[in-house]
């Protein structure tokens, strides 16, 4: 009897956010619709995350629209999954609980099956309220715990600190930090415990061993999620797998690789080999694979690495021999535990597959992608890219003045960005942290909630004038403003509870994208009037043309004798 393997697919929300800056259109996702809804998968990702903001920044679509025709072309044939930042939603700032629960609601009606949550901080209280609202109305509740890594010091760091007496905390992020985590959470609800290691700094011993550790102790499936950036997201799927884990993310391999999630293609040839059954209709993943790659070329101009996936029919294209004894040689070396190994041959398929190379700047940095290049973007913009050495050997010392913080969104961008400003003082001469962000201020202040690490009070009352960890109050929060527009007859910028909902989780862009239906609709009806006007023209001025010359002349007469009563002319109406 064959195990099984739930398979959750990412294409169509974490694919596209990874590698296409999240502009697939309404029309695109349509395309592939029909075909998803064969293929059979566990789960579907298609909204959170990016998805929200981008398509009304930069498509001027509806973020509820699109769940909504999704969950109608899918129907039942997978569970649809969105991704949500627990206390903050999808957006940056804390909501009280009646935002929290009517975004929940309306997910869920909408066509979310599973709401996958997660905190930057692994702060368990940002959590609770989530879980609660998407239970309560008819969700199942996917609990993250967001992987990251200790800061990295060098031996010279260490050293300097034990002399000045202050040694460096090590080992925060350990096993048993982890697994408390997944129990605690287990406790609070959670349906399932996702590890969910967006920065794909998981390498796979460390995979396999929290896998392990984690279906020893728990009642709920895990679920294993990982990018290919630094060079491990395949070999620490596949040891994930050999290892346990109920359910693993992937891509379809047009959308999969480089900062995205692994292929499901190549996950599946593994499959095949250790008897594994995905449940997942291969006739339908090759013509969604076909169709997205069309796609793809279309998405050239946001496409960062060009050169796409090799073309591979899963059904019927032979590998070659060489390359087909790899696959046994990985599954060896992930049941023998030899990572090395392991890594060699798994980079060694991903190359025959024509996968982007790790990028060994993130590897080494020990950062999420995303926020390597935001400091660079940053750095660059004020032509000071020679302080970006400068800038990675500060995040280490950022990260722990500020309570270590897992670096995930947003806490990465915040770490990140303040490490640039650290590195901006120190080239000035001025002391560090003489520059911080207001976020920063608010992370080290207690607004985000609890760190892992407590803050140093002395260094909050420097950053943030307060000693004492100071949570947000929701109960000062202020709701968006509704406007109403006099001007196109009275109409308000939201005009139910799921456009509020947007305009306060994304009040700038919301605001723009609603603003702009309201313009449009108003001029669309006056397009309908006036087309409806010029139609009623055309009709009685054909109907004219066909009276005799007396019917005319009658026509005309009624005309002017109507014109003249219902003017009240009473001297024009004596003279005629």
């Amino acid at each position: 009897m064959s195990k099984k393997l739930l398979i959750r697919d990412l294409t169509l929300r974490d694919g596209q956010q990874s590698l296409f800056a999240t502009r697939m259109t309404q029309k695109q996702v349509d395309r592939v619709l029909p075909l998803y809804r064969e293929a059979n998968f566990y789960a579907m990702e298609v909204w959170g995350g990016a998805v929200p903001d981008s398509i009304m920044r930069y498509l001027n679509e509806n973020p509820w629209d699109r769940l909504e025709k999704i969950k109608k072309a899918i129907g039942d044939g997978s569970k649809l999954t969105a991704l949500s930042r627990g206390r903050n939603l999808f957006g940056y700032n804390p909501y009280p609980d009646d935002v929290i629960d009517g975004f929940n609601r309306n997910a869920v009606k909408s066509g979310v099956s599973i709401m996958r949550i997660f905190d930057a901080l692994n702060d368990t209280d940002n959590i609770g309220s989530t879980i609660k609202s998407v239970k309560d109305n008819g969700g199942i509740a996917d609990c993250a715990i967001c992987y990251t890594v200790d800061p990295y010091f060098s031996a010279i760091k260490k050293l300097k600190a034990i002399l000045q007496a202050k040694p460096l905390q090590t080992h925060i992020f350990t096993d048993q930090y982890y697994l408390s985590l997944a129990l605690k959470l287990q406790e609070m609800g959670a349906d399932m415990i996702s590890v969910k290691d967006m920065a794909g700094l998981i390498p796979p011993l460390r995979a396999g061993r929290l896998i392990r550790l984690l279906k020893k102790n728990l009642n709920v499936p895990v679920d294993f999620h990982t990018h290919c950036t630094p060079g491990y997201g395949l070999a620490s799927t596949l040891m994930a797998i050999v290892n346990g884990t109920d359910i693993v993310d992937t891509n379809i391999m047009s959308f999969s690789g480089g900062t995205a999630a692994a292929s499901f293609e190549i996950i599946q040839l593994f499959c095949n080999r250790m008897n594994i059954d995905t449940g997942v209709n291969l006739e339908a993943v090759v013509k969604i694979d076909a169709s997205l790659r069309e796609i793809r070329r279309e998405l050239a101009e946001y496409d960062q690495y060009k050169e796409f996936p090799k073309e591979f029919n899963i059904l019927t294209d032979k590998l070659p021999k060489d390359i087909d004894e790899l696959f046994e040689l990985a599954i060896a070396y992930a049941k023998a535990d030899k990572e090395d190994d392991l890594l060699t041959t798994c980079s060694r398929i991903e190359s025959y597959f024509h996968f982007p190379e790790p990028d060994e700047k993130v590897k080494e940095a020990e950062i999420p992608g995303g926020m390597y290049s935001n400091m660079l973007a940053q750095l660059k913009q004020l032509k000071l890219e020679k302080l970006l050495p400068r800038t990675l050997e500060l995040i280490p010392s950022v990260r722990m003045d500020a309570g270590c913080p897992p670096l995930v969104t947003p806490t990465s961008q915040i770490v990140g960005a303040q490490a640039v400003n650290c590195a901006i003082d120190e080239a000035k001469g001025n002391p560090l942290y003489t520059t911080r962000s207001i976020q920063f201020v608010n992370l080290v202040k207690g607004i985000y909630g609890k760190t892992p690490m407590a803050v140093d009070p002395e260094f909050r009352y420097k950053i943030a004038g307060v000693r004492e960890e100071t949570p947000y109050d929701t109960r000062f929060y202020k709701r968006q403003e509704n406007t109403v527009f006099h001007e196109y007859g009275e109409v308000r910028l939201a005009a139910d509870e799921k456009e509020e909902l947007l305009l306060e989780l994304f009040p700038s862009v919301a605001h723009d994208f609603l603003k702009r239906r309201v313009e449009q609709k108003y001029l669309d009806e006056i397009h309908m009037v006036e087309e409806a006007k010029r139609i009623k023209f055309e009709a009685e001025k054909l109907e004219y043309e066909k009276l005799s010359p007396e019917e005319k002349q009658k026509r005309l007469l009624d005309g002017l004798y109507h014109y003249i009563w219902t003017s009240g002319d009473d001297e024009n109406l004596g003279h005629s």
